[in-house]
Parts: C-alpha cells; sequence; structure tokens
C-alpha cells in the first residue's frame, strides 16, 4: 500500500484491496472511507467487499463515493462530517488519493491556514493549487469572484515591491499597478543594526504605507492566499480575485521563530533579543547598556538569511560600547555560527577578524541554535562540523542576540511558483521566471545566488523594471542583475568595512579606493551608512529614482 500521511488522524491511499484491510488494522486505523464509486474501473473491488474486510477486523467503513473531477460542495461538507463522526485515526481511499486530498482540504478550509493545508497535501504528494479558489472561498465554489484587472500586480510592498512600481511608473507613467500587501507600516529594517547600537531611533526607521505607495499605484490591502499563474491569477484571503497580464513577486521572507524551541516565549525578556525585529532592536540596545560582566552570545543560522553580516554587526557595535566604557575585559563574547566561514566573500574577512581579535570574541562555527532557555540562561546548539558525528552543547547567557532562521513565505513555498526550496525560481540574469514568462520577481524571496539584501533590490528594482516595459513592447530582456549586494559592516561606532560584490564573491566597489576602500574599515563609509543611505532610501530607491542603480544593458553571453 501507498499511505500518505495528511494529518495525524488522516492517511490517504490509491485504490487498497480486502487483502490490504487487516495491515490497516496493524497499522492502527480504526475507520476505512471509500471515495471511489464502485465499477469506475475493471479491477476495482467493490466497496461491499471492502466493508466486510473492515467488519471483519473490527473497522468501521463509510462509502462517500465522489466522480472525478467533480467534488461538489456537499462531498467535501460530508467528508468533513465523517471525519468527526468516525472513530480516528481515519484511513481514506480513492483511485489515486487526490480525491480524498481534494475533499480533507475542502472541508479543512476557515479551520487551517491556505498554507498549512496546501504544505501538507503537497508533503503527502498531491498538488491542492487548483483548488485554492475554493479554499480561500471556505470549501466551496466561488459564484461571485468580482475580479479586478491590472497590467502589473506587485505581491510585497517592501522596498522591492515599492521600487519597482515607482520605476515602472516613471518608465510608462499611465501603466495599470496594483500593489497587494496588508501592512500598515513600512520599515527600513537596515537601520535596525543601528537600533540596537544606539545610533538610530526606532521611530525612524518606520513610515506609513499609504505614504510611500507611489501615485497612481493602487494599493489593495490584503493577504495573498495563493496563485494560479495558468490563470494569470492572485487569490486572496477571503477569495478576492486580482487578474494581472504581468506579476512581480517579492513579499521578501519568512523570520521563522518558532523553529529554536523555546525562543518565542522569551523573545524581548530574559536577556533575549534580536535586531531582526523593530520592538525588539531597542531591547538590544538597552542590553548592552545594562551589561557590565557576563556571557554575551551572538547567533546566525544556516544560509540563506537576510543581510549575512547582521548578526555580526550587532557583536560589533555591542562590543564597541564595551570597549570604549572599560568593560571589555569582564564580558566573554561568542559568535555562534552554523556555517563555516565569518564572512562569505574572503576578502573582507581579513579586515573583520582584527575586530575579532581586538574584541577577544570566541568564534564557534558549526554551530546552529535549536533551543533556549529564557528564565534559565541557557542557549543549546547543534554542532556539525564536517567528518564528525553531530553533538549538542548547551552554553550559558547573561545576553542573547538571536538571527532566526529564515524561510520563503509559507504561501509562496507551497506555490506553483517556488523551486524545491521552495524559492520563488527565476533566471538570475534577467530575474525572470523560469516557467512562467509573464513573472518576474526580485528581493529575498527569489532563489538568485546574490546576499539578500536591500542594496540587492536596489538594483534589482530597475532591471525588473526594465525588462517588462521591453517585454509589454513585444521585446526580449533589456536588462541583466549581475547579482550586486552590499553589506555595510558595522565594525566599531563611526567605522564600517564597506562589503560590495555581485554573483560568485566578486567585488563591485561602487566608489573609488581612494574615497572608501572596501575591504578596510573607513569612517567614509559609516558617513554613508549614517547619513546616506537613508534618505537614499525614503526619497530616491522608494521614489523611482535610481541613483546608482540604472539598470546595466544584458549582454549577448547573459541573453
Amino acid at each position: 500500500m501507498d499511505l500518505r500521511k495528511l494529518t495525524d488522524d488522516l492517511t490517504v491511499s490509491p485504490q487498497i484491496t480486502a487483502a490490504d484491510v487487516a495491515e490497516l488494522k496493524a497499522a492502527g486505523f480504526r475507520s476505512i472511507v471509500c471515495n471511489r464509486p464502485d465499477g469506475e474501473g475493471s479491477d476495482q473491488p467493490g466497496f461491499a467487499e471492502i466493508e466486510a474486510a473492515a467488519k471483519e477486523a473490527g473497522l468501521e467503513a463509510r462509502y462517500l463515493p465522489v466522480v472525478s473531477g467533480k467534488v461538489t460542495d456537499e462531498d467535501a461538507a460530508d467528508f468533513g462530517r465523517a471525519l468527526r463522526e468516525l472513530p480516528g485515526p481515519v484511513f481514506a481511499y480513492c483511485r489515486t488519493g487526490t480525491r480524498c486530498t481534494t475533499l480533507w482540504s475542502l472541508s479543512e478550509a476557515g479551520k487551517r491556514p491556505i498554507p498549512e493545508i496546501l504544505a501538507a497535501s503537497k508533503a503527502a504528494g498531491y498538488d491542492m493549487n487548483g483548488v485554492a479558489r475554493r479554499i480561500a472561498n471556505g470549501g466551496k465554489t466561488p459564484t461571485d469572484t468580482g475580479d479586478a484587472k491590472f497590467s502589473v500586480v506587485i505581491v510585497g510592498a517592501g522596498a522591492g515591491g515599492i521600487s519597482v512600481a515607482a520605476s515602472l511608473k516613471a518608465r510608462v507613467p499611465d501603466l495599470e499597478i496594483a500593489i497587494i500587501d496588508p501592512a500598515d507600516i513600512h520599515y527600513y529594517q537596515p537601520g535596525w543594526t543601528m537600533v540596537g547600537g544606539g545610533v538610530f531611533e526606532a521611530r525612524d526607521t518606520a513610515k506609513t504605507m499609504g505614504s510611500l505607495i507611489p501615485a497612481g499605484v493602487t494599493w489593495i490591502k490584503s493577504a495573498v492566499a495563493a496563485f494560479e499563474p495558468a490563470n494569470n491569477a492572485v487569490i486572496l484571503d477571503g477569495c478576492r480575485v486580482v487578474k494581472y497580464d504581468r506579476l512581480v513577486v517579492c513579499p521578501g521572507l519568512k523570520l521563522d521563530w518558532g523553529a529554536v524551541a523555546g525562543l518565542e516565549e522569551t523573545l524581548g525578556r530574559n536577556g533575549v533579543t534580536s535586531n531582526y525585529r523593530y520592538d525588539l532592536a531597542p531591547y538590544t540596545w538597552e542590553l548592552v547598556q545594562g551589561m557590565t560582566h557576563g556571557r554575551a552570545i551572538f547567533t546566525q543560522p544556516p544560509m540563506p538569511i537576510k543581510c549575512a553580516g547582521a548578526p555580526q554587526k550587532a557583536m560589533y557595535l555591542s562590543a564597541d560600547h564595551w570597549y570604549r566604557t572599560g568593560r571589555l575585559q569582564d564580558i566573554e563574547i561568542a559568535f555562534n555560527n552554523a556555517g563555516g566561514v565569518l564572512f562569505g566573500v574572503k576578502d573582507y574577512v581579513p579586515a573583520l577578524m582584527e575586530y575579532v581579535e581586538k574584541y577577544h570574541a570566541q568564534l564557534n562555527f558549526f554551530h546552529n541554535l535549536v533551543a533556549i532557555d529564557g528564565p534559565g540562561k541557557t542557549a543549546t546548539f547543534r554542532v556539525s562540523k564536517p567528518d564528525t558525528e553531530p553533538e549538542t552543547v548547551t552554553m550559558d547567557f547573561d545576553m542573547i542576540h538571536v538571527c532566526p532562521p529564515q524561510t520563503a513565505p509559507d504561501f509562496i513555498r507551497v506555490s506553483p511558483l517556488a523551486d524545491e526550496a521552495g524559492w520563488v525560481d527565476v533566471d538570475q540574469v534577467t530575474l525572470r521566471h523560469k516557467s512562467f514568462d509573464n513573472i518576474w520577481s526580485l528581493g529575498d524571496v527569489m532563489n538568485a545566488p546574490n546576499a539578500k539584501t536591500a542594496a540587492a533590490a536596489r538594483k534589482q528594482a530597475p532591471t525588473v523594471a526594465e525588462n517588462i516595459v521591453a517585454d509589454i513592447n513585444g521585446g526580449s530582456a533589456r536588462a541583466q542583475y549581475d547579482g550586486y549586494g552590499s553589506c555595510p559592516l558595522t565594525v566599531e561606532r563611526g567605522k564600517i568595512v564597506l562589503a560590495e560584490f555581485g554573483y560568485g564573491g566578486v567585488l563591485k566597489p561602487s566608489f573609488p579606493s581612494w574615497l572608501i576602500d572596501g575591504t578596510k574599515p573607513t569612517r567614509a563609509a559609516w558617513f554613508l551608512k549614517e547619513k546616506m543611505l537613508p534618505p537614499i532610501y525614503w526619497l530616491a530607491m522608494l521614489r523611482g529614482r535610481e541613483w546608482l542603480a540604472r539598470p546595466e544593458p544584458i549582454s549577448v553571453a547573459a541573453e
């Protein structure tokens, strides 16, 4: 038998025989549901035969036949009722298991989040995106979807989404564009490192979303439930449907706090903090100011993560404060990194190592945070060094700065747009989807092998805008993205190692070395980070002014 588990209470499979019932009994099932009509196939045992075997084994059996390809709302309701009435766990079967999974998906509508339903189905080997619209409609067939239609629909109003909308409007002012995002506030997330270091105020990193949406762009304040790329449609929560000619997907990524046992319960207290959250970055600075002795741990999870340098930036700024206030000799600093290197581009490592040594920080590579006990002030790490058996290590702390594991959002991971790892599958040069010609992606959610930074999105947005306009005009891609990303590594208050690089770790400096040598700590780079980048973000990037970000013409080799 090909048993496929959907939940602890329901498993489905293709057609079974009476001889399989004893095995189902042994596996712990207490009920059997048949969703395949008798006589559908010449080699198919009738339900009476299965029912007799079930009774002999002491199992309950129920016949809920559904015609292939014609699952009605009543069928789904009957299936949900059967799951409530029958003793569990329940086993259901049809010809392939697809009808059973469809019935379960529709019956769970409104009880579980749509991405959870789609993910469970996908894990069992069944793609339920075809009924996503019905799931979003509470499990019922929509009668009036009230479709809205736009030339370009953008999912996500973060740095990438607003920037690409502004860049498109600058090129084609009358283009009909909609941005879909449920958030009320837009954050300048690169500023949170500075908040945690006592340089910026948190309130200066936030603005209302409505004040930033470009003029003439429709803001649809809703969450996306699913995609129907075959129908050029985006399904919103509540089953509203938005149609498009071209789609841009850039909702950012998901911070998976729940992946670390005990973390969510202790965030913001017990010395547990993170600059990856707006409300916690001020707590980082509070802890740094109040710490006079003990151990401070800074963690970094497996890649990819948003701004790969941010975990160590927090360490450097904290250590610099303790150094300047004469407390460093009484504080033990540990940087616990799930990876095996301090920074992925080797040219910047020597300068960083000078500060690691200055602050007497202990580098613990291959240490991945898996659990935290806030009240007990202990953190547990899984240590997986090459060619050695993994082990678990627990460390005491007085302060711990956590960088959470990160994934694509759930509604992306279970969609037809995602690759096997869950990221939007794009061509890394044109940022066009590999399977759907009228879809592009940028920012943290797509799978190009670049650093996930706001600086990367600043370069990607004009590239996507240029290529969409070319497509509208009937031409091929005109612009290419070279993998540019920037990570201003705040090694001390007043100095930054300005890491700028593209695909393959190739250095991509924006300034001449006499002004800013990115491989060395400079005050000029600090001035750029503190004084220039915030207004460039708010007043240029989000308004379609492509300062130092004009799209690069595509080369013959790239095509």
